[in-house]
């Protein structure tokens, strides 16, 4: 009886042991479950006054359950024991069971009083329950105790914490005496929504009264101006708290600093390091996870590191920054080692931990990596969740892993996460890149709500599939629809003009751009049209275009016109621009071998070598070969000339079959796509080992005839090899896709999908080459952005 003695204190009468008072301070929950049983023991569970004590130490000890059960053993508790409860569970942030409580109140014939209703009404808040709050707000009207100062600020915070401002405002007006929370919790609001001059207004109407902000006023201001964007407005605010005399604590500056690193202010957010230290913020979680985030946005990774080194306890939230920062600074080998010790550490990685390292292995080209944890992640027992989805699908585009692709959908539909706006714009895209347009086109149709990105992923998605005209339409039902198109979307719907050659449509979109919707054209618009002139062999009015850009051409346009020169073996024009080339981008071989192509068509054999030469003094080497296949859920790859896959023998055997019946058939190996110095028998042997006939012959090994491949190439497909894949597709019955860095080719019955029209004289030796695709990572419109990208880099999109 030792310990309950701590506990309790024991009144003595003629009858009973009473319990009269439970200590709330010292009793452990042993200690507590003693003194329940001596109630129950002695027959005093009946005794309200004891039960509502007992109440009270068991949700001080968060034993809400205990609590709850002890609740309903009560034959007729009082508003105070509801009350008792209902506060505890709001304060613990036990939202859901609070309400269910306070309706059981109401249940029992109990009017809430001005004690209950305060947490009633945090509860609401805290779940964003506008409706049961409104419902909650009609009691203390009807109750009478709507005045009272407590349920006004209560009211005030509901109200603003859902939204409703305007409401926030007319109970505020009503309030005889507006205290510092109140205040706080109006200012907070309306910067929340973004309202920047009632904010201010407010926070200067608020000290005109006589009432003087505190830190948590400070914060909620310069936190809801960052919420909103306004990043300039939250750094002043920071530092008009600190001359003011106001410390900032660790939620202004964890506020704060994700904004410095937006605004590149990397002086500011040196300066904001030592004052960390020097005020002891170094323990502060928020603030360690801001500081690591804000020098990896920087690039400062040695002071990025040295922050999360001097951090004595590690959490999640700064091991999800470390991860972030490595990544995007280039270095996700170095992040995805960083996290698989975390995991050895026990470290309780959470969805953003996976959904991060997801991302980053995606957006720097480990693909296969990043499908490999998204199944961990599902073992580890952690729940991918919206954002998660649309960060694993461009792993499965970017190499044609149809059935991983599919799997993910699956998973959104099991989680009911389909009708999420940016899964659904994922879904669209890795459909569309994995040749399967046809169900891109359900998935959007299936939507129940479309945005920008979707809509401007579904007309790229055609425009991939050289389908001009249907992408046309999409534009146009677009605009039909109420969605105004923004840059992405024209560079979408040029994109589809230039794969399809329908040169007058894309004049006409592009001069529409900023005639009719105030667009000036970008970098990527004019390249779109440099394409599409070129391709139609317009190459002067391609030259004069560029010469009347507005701002310096980058090596995106120059090299699009060097395409467009190889294509129609321009010399004259192609050297001037390999020349602009040369010096944007010195070291980039896709620009040297391109020029050499020109030479080779040429047959100005001793030009091809200078280029060889040049290139052999720079250190330069062409970007090799590539191509991926998905057999059985496993993705395959192949490099060109290498001959190390376990089923190559066989491989090779079939496409030696396949040469023999293209022979009888009067087909000739084109050796003209073969620029090394060797004899026509050697250049035919190099054919053969392009990759992407490689994974052809893999997948006609290992599929059921009459099923159709899906391959993708890093590089552009050479004239031979679209040849090669033609005749297949008709001699073996296939139909066969293949996504190379121009546009996905549909083969079938031995005609391609681009009719021939738009393909190029290119070889697996050509470099980089001008395409635009759409990386997909839509947390924002701008998150889907179209890019041009370089041909090496096409499976890294950055």
């Amino acid at each position: 009886m030792a310990l309950a003695r701590q506990a309790y204190t024991l009144i003595h009468n003629s009858h009973h042991t009473i319990l009269y008072h439970l200590n709330p301070t010292t009793a452990s929950l042993f200690e507590i479950q003693q003194a329940h049983a001596q109630i129950l023991k002695i027959g005093l569970s009946t005794n309200t006054h004891l039960t509502t004590n007992l109440l009270s130490l068991y949700a001080n000890r968060l034993h809400i359950s205990d609590a709850t059960l002890l609740l309903h053993s009560i034959p007729e508790p009082d508003v105070f024991s509801y009350s008792t409860l209902i506060s505890f569970c709001s304060n613990s942030h036990h939202f859901c069971h609070a309400l269910r409580l306070f309706r059981q109140m109401l249940n029992h014939g109990h009017v809430p009083d001005n004690f209950v209703l305060p947490s009633a009404l945090k509860a609401c808040a805290g779940l964003l329950a506008l409706r049961i709050g409104r419902q909650v707000h009609t009691f203390a009207s009807i109750t009478g105790f709507s005045s009272d100062s407590f349920v006004q600020s209560s009211l005030v915070h509901m109200y603003v914490k859902c939204g409703e401002i305007k409401n926030a405002h007319k109970i505020f007006d009503r309030m005889t005496h507006r205290n510092v929370v109140s205040w706080s919790a109006m200012v907070a609001g309306y910067a929340r929504k973004g309202y920047i001059n009632e904010a201010k207004g407010l926070f200067n109407e608020m000290r005109n009264s006589g009432v003087e902000p505190n830190p948590i006023t400070w914060n909620g201001l310069i936190a809801g101006f960052n919420h909103n964007g306004f990043a300039s407005e939250s750094v002043v605010l920071l530092q008009q708290m600190h001359l003011q005399g106001f410390k900032p604590d660790g939620t202004s500056i964890s506020s704060v600093l994700p904004v410095i690193g937006d605004l590149e202010d990397l002086k500011m957010g040196i300066q904001i390091h030592p004052y960390v230290i020097k005020q002891g913020l170094g323990s502060d979680k928020c603030v360690v996870s801001a500081l690591i985030d804000r020098y990896g946005k920087h690039g400062c990774t040695s002071e990025m590191l040295q922050v999360f080194d001097e951090v004595a306890q590690m959490d999640v939230g700064s091991c999800n920054a470390l991860v972030s920062g490595l990544a995007r600074n280039g270095l996700v080998d170095d992040a995805l080692e960083v996290f698989r010790q975390f995991e050895g550490q026990g470290i309780e990685l959470n969805v953003v931990s996976w959904t991060s390292m997801i991302s980053s292995c995606t957006q720097n080209g480990k693909d296969i990596e990043a499908l490999d944890l998204f199944r961990e992640m599902q073992f580890a027992g952690v729940k991918p969740n919206s954002v998660t989805i649309p960060c694993l699908l461009p792993a499965c585009a970017n190499i044609a892993a149809l059935m991983h692709g599919k799997a993910a959908h699956c998973f959104s539909l099991r989680r009911d996460i389909f009708y999420d706006v940016y899964v659904g714009s994922a879904l669209i895209d890795m459909y569309a890149k994995c040749g399967r347009i046809g169900d891109a086109q359900k998935c959007f149709d299936g939507m129940t709500t479309k945005n920008l990105v979707s809509w401007n992923a579904i007309v790229g998605g055609y425009a991939m599939h050289g389908k001009g005209k249907e992408a046309i339409e999409l534009f146009e039902l677009m605009q039909k629809n109420g969605q105004k198109p923004d840059f992405i979307s024209f560079t979408c719907v040029l994109s589809a003009c230039s794969q399809s050659g329908l040169t007058e449509e894309g004049w006409y979109y592009f001069n529409s751009m900023s005639r009719d919707h105030g667009i000036d054209a970008r970098m990527e618009h004019y390249a779109c049209m440099i394409n599409l002139f070129g391709r139609s062999g317009r190459l002067e009015e391609a030259y004069t275009m560029i010469k009347e850009i507005p701002f310096k051409p980058d090596a995106c346009v120059w090299r699009a016109f060097l395409s467009s020169c190889r294509t129609h073996s321009n010399l004259s024009l192609g050297e001037l621009a390999a020349e602009k080339l040369f010096k944007l981008e010195p070291n980039n071989p896709g620009n040297y071998v391109l020029l050499s192509n020109i030479y080779a068509a040429k047959g100005f054999r001793k030009e091809v070598d200078r280029v060889r030469g040049v290139m052999k003094m720079l250190g330069l080497r062409k970007n090799p070969s590539c191509s991926w296949i998905e057999l059985k859920n496993k993705v395959h790859m192949h490099l060109e000339g290498n001959k190390t896959h376990p089923q190559m023998i066989q491989i090779v055997e079939r496409l030696n079959r396949l040469n023999m019946e293209m022979v009888k058939s009067g087909y000739l190996p084109d050796t003209n796509f073969v620029l090394q110095d060797v004899d026509e028998q050697e250049k035919e042997h190099i054919l053969c080992g392009h990759s992407e006939k490689l994974a052809v012959g893999l997948g006609l090994l290992n599929t059921p005839p009459g099923s159709p491949l899906r391959v993708i190439k890093n590089l552009s497909i050479c004239g031979d090899c679209h040849a090669v894949i033609k005749f297949i597709s008709n001699f073996e019955r296939r139909e066969i896709f293949v996504r190379d860095t121009n546009r996905l080719h549909h083969f079938k019955d031995g005609v391609c999908s681009y009719r021939d029209h738009c393909f190029e004289l290119s070889s697996n030796t050509a470099g980089d080459e001008i395409i635009v695709f759409i990386p997909t990572m839509p947390q924002t419109t701008s998150a889907v952005a179209i890019s041009l990208v370089k041909l090496d880099t096409l499976l890294a999109p950055n």
